[in-house]
């Protein structure tokens, strides 16, 4: 179990971003995170992988435990380690190395089970396997965001952290990447699901939380977030009826959210 208590993160020592988050990821589930540009959700996710201090973040409150174990303290090797691994929004993959050379940096905490993970990664994605010697920065997108994944899978984590895994991709890439996710679910990897595209997501988590200014605003079984209005509206873009609105109403809301209220 990987569990958030009462978090609270601040950057640069004055900006409070996360405000007492707390989130549950059950083993073998796949959970979605959703909210707007801004919400806090990339910043949950390097409190998880240890990443803040990158960015000049510290946990001031609160606490991360897989397990039963605290982790917020630890380093981001030794978190990969116990079985989290993260993949960032925007792929972040070193461009000038080939498709393997990429994928064995992502096995350096796990250098006894390289052989093994590659083999599941090409298992996962042939494609990487075909390409195995191009230089990564001349994959497309849809390639790309497969590698970064794929990275990530080397290491052999219980849980996965994906931040956007659909951005910029066309419409075909993220069904594509949709039912990755599911097949790497399927073969015991959970899933914690950060996706502006809430209707994707929503579609394989069993489980969904809505991050607003750094507070989890609601949660609830993703069948039921499929459901409700407010959810339908403001993330999912359609009506009452189901209908879709367009840029304008959605961009101009007639009505408050109703746990901001």
């Amino acid at each position: 179990m990987l569990e958030v208590r009462n978090l609270e993160v601040v950057y640069d020592d004055v900006m409070l971003v996360l405000r007492g988050v707390s989130l549950t990821v059950p083993p073998g589930a796949i959970v979605a995170l959703l909210g707007a540009n801004g919400a806090g959700k990339t910043t949950l996710l390097r409190a998880l992988s240890g990443l803040l201090g990158v960015h000049d973040g510290e946990i001031t409150k609160g606490s991360v435990t897989l397990a039963g174990r605290p982790i917020h303290h630890l380093r981001p090797a030794q978190i990969v380690r116990g079985g989290v691994s993260q993949v960032m929004e925007g792929r972040r993959i070193l461009a000038e190395l080939t498709v393997e050379e990429n994928l064995r940096v992502g096995a350096h905490t796990a250098p006894g089970e390289a052989a093994a993970n590659l083999d599941r990664v090409y298992g996962l994605f042939p494609l990487l396997k075909e390409r195995r010697r191009a230089v990564s920065g001349y994959l497309s997108g849809g390639e790309q965001q497969m590698l970064a994944v794929g990275r990530a899978l080397m290491a052999g984590p219980s849980y996965l952290l994906l931040d956007e895994p659909s951005l910029g991709l066309a419409p075909a890439l993220v069904a594509q990447i949709r039912d990755l996710i599911v097949e790497i679910n399927r073969q015991g990897t959970t899933v914690l699901l950060v996706e502006q595209n809430a209707t994707m997501a929503l579609s394989i988590a069993g489980h969904g939380y809505v991050m607003e200014t750094g507070k989890i605003v609601m949660d609830k079984p993703a069948a039921e977030f499929l459901a409700d209005e407010d959810i339908r509206e403001f993330y999912l873009g359609l009506g009452a009826e189901g209908a879709a609105k367009s840029f304008r109403e959605v961009k101009h809301y007639k009505r408050r959210k109703r746990w901001l209220s």
